[in-house]
């Protein structure tokens, strides 16, 4: 949701508009990227996301330059499943069909669903929206948010299809009387708790940042704990464990990672993490570590269940050889990546069918 978060934040300087937003409707075949990828297209010519991987960009932004000066919407298809790959003139290669729905935006006003989908990431909460890429009904149409203050915006005939998408957790889409709608999820955008202050997870906090993570670095010691030494941290917060509850939430789809370095901080930490419902949870050291301190709190009263040793990532992060505090940071993200999406973090080679799903 990183690139969403940009252009919303993008959305509320005035300099921007007009402006024209490309979002990517649907794929159909190999698309390096998936359905609800976008491209803000401001006045000035500044540009925020990307709907390819660079190809489609030149050809969608001379269509976003007409839309943003007419006002008018318009669908584009693009086809690279032609073996030449020449009926674009772009050149592809990735086989593929995708439909980019290109509407304008006059001002934030005129596009209430930017402020439905703000509030929706600052609660955290969940959102959803419908894009119509199909006749004269094209464009953002509506959001809808779960459980904010005026949650709801646009066509009340698409609320059904929005609140389907919340709570399938999936986006899907609905083609009736020549109209099609995208109901694209959005979910809220991932906590990521880092917690120790030390040097190494200084890297791993720059890195989940840049990576769209909300990150939030806790630690006890005052030195330690500051933003100087975390500028990309969302949140730094000095705070023993027994005050964790006061200081700390934790909504669904959060990830963890204990790396303090220091036995009398970690027992702890992991005493309050483990009956928490975490979607990852990680602990740096050795496994003979790990050990010693899930045995301790056993001994000190904690139900340590098959589950919580299930969910406890201990060595955290994937074989990757890594030696250094960033190559660190790369294995811890990309298991908390994998565990997240559902993957086993295998090479891409090995995978018997496609990248992506349907």
């Amino acid at each position: 949701m990183k690139e969403l978060r940009s252009i919303l934040a993008r959305l509320r300087a005035p300099a921007v508009f007009p402006a024209a937003l490309a979002t990517l409707a649907r794929v159909r075949g190999s698309s390096y990227r998936r359905p609800g990828a976008r491209l803000l297209l401001a006045a000035n010519g500044g540009r925020t996301g990307a709907i390819s991987g660079g190809c489609l960009e030149d050809d969608v932004l001379l269509r976003a330059k007409a839309v943003a000066a007419s006002g008018v919407a318009q669908t584009v298809t693009y086809d690279t499943t032609a073996e030449n790959d020449l009926v674009w003139g772009v050149g592809l290669g990735c086989h593929g069909v995708v439909d980019v729905v290109i509407e304008p935006l006059a001002s934030e006003g005129g596009a209430g669903w930017t402020e439905i989908v703000r509030k929706a990431f600052v609660a955290p909460t969940d959102a959803a929206v419908a894009i119509g890429f199909a006749d004269g009904s094209l464009g953002t149409r509506a959001a809808l948010a779960a459980g904010v203050g005026k949650s709801f915006w646009g066509d009340e005939t698409l609320r059904k299809g929005l609140q389907e998408a919340l709570t399938q957790r999936s986006s899907h889409y609905e083609e009736a009387d020549g109209q099609r709608v995208f109901y694209e999820y959005l979910p809220m955008p991932v906590p990521l708790l880092i917690f120790g202050a030390g040097d190494d997870a200084q890297p791993l906090c720059q890195m989940a940042a840049e990576l769209g993570f909300v990150v939030k670095v806790i630690d006890p010691r005052p030195t330690y704990a500051t933003k100087e030494r975390f500028p990309a941290a969302d949140t730094v917060t000095v705070a023993k464990p027994d005050e964790l509850a006061k200081w700390v939430a934790v909504p669904g789809r959060t990830a963890a990672v204990v790396m303090t370095h220091h036995y009398v901080h970690d027992v702890p930490f992991l005493r309050w993490l483990l009956p928490q419902p975490v979607a990852y949870l990680g602990l740096l050291g050795p496994r003979q570590r790990a050990e010693k301190i899930l045995g301790d709190l056993a001994a000190g009263g904690l139900a340590v269940t098959a589950e919580m040793r299930a969910r406890l990532h201990a060595p955290v992060g994937l074989d990757v050889g890594a030696t250094t505090p960033e190559s660190v940071a790369l294995a811890v993200l990309a298991e908390i990546q994998a565990v997240l999406a559902g993957r086993d973090g295998r090479p891409l080679r090995e995978r018997g069918g496609p990248i992506h799903g349907e």
